[in-house]
């Protein structure tokens, strides 16, 4: 895999790689089926949440909020770096 050196601690940083579909589907046959649904639900969850930016839409992006966490607890006592973060919450 590719390395770019890190600017400020020296450790080097990955490159992000796109994967082939073939791939992606053999390392999804290796999880369990419910956890890999939790992925799809929180991802999902995600997006919507990133949706709801009006006070009109709050109540929706407070109950995608709790999907959200629903599925990443699901997802982190599989393996907690599987955890989906929506960037674009709004307060």
């Amino acid at each position: 895999m590719s390395t770019i050196p890190s600017a400020s601690a020296g450790e080097p940083r990955l490159v992000p790689v796109p994967i082939p579909d073939a791939v992606a589907v053999l390392i999804g046959s290796q999880m369990p089926a419910h956890v890999l649904e939790a992925e799809i639900a929180a991802e999902s969850a995600a997006y919507s949440i990133r949706l709801c930016r009006t006070p009109a839409t709050a109540r929706a992006r407070e109950y995608q909020l709790a999907e959200l966490a629903w599925h990443n607890k699901v997802l982190a006592a599989y393996n907690p770096r599987l955890i989906v973060t929506s960037k674009a919450v709004a307060a």
